[in-house]
């Protein structure tokens, strides 16, 4: 009896673990459209944030003022604009 290999089979449909694997293939990749940018610290994203020094002398002596860090008021301010709306040239926007 000879030892043959087997015939590939052409029409062979992809299982769910071929789908998993792919998924995770492109996921993986450094530009995935599905990988978060920034990097991950705990259960926060850094992102970079940039703005004129006029402002950020601003927001320093606000944080000063209140006893707090610069990224703790400007999280807070960025929460009050996302949940209580923000008001651009007489415009709100909630």
């Amino acid at each position: 009896m000879a030892i043959t290999r087997p015939v590939p089979n052409a029409n062979k449909t992809p299982t769910t673990s071929d789908d998993a694997a792919v998924e995770a293939f492109i996921s993986g990749a450094p530009d995935s459209p599905k990988k978060p940018r920034g990097v991950i610290k705990g259960k926060r994203q850094q992102i970079t944030l940039t703005m004129p020094p006029a402002l950020l002398e601003k927001v320093d002596a606000l944080a000063a003022e209140l006893g707090q860090s610069r990224a703790a008021v400007i999280n807070m301010a960025i929460y009050r604009a996302v949940e209580h709306g923000l008001t651009i040239d007489g415009l709100r926007k909630n």
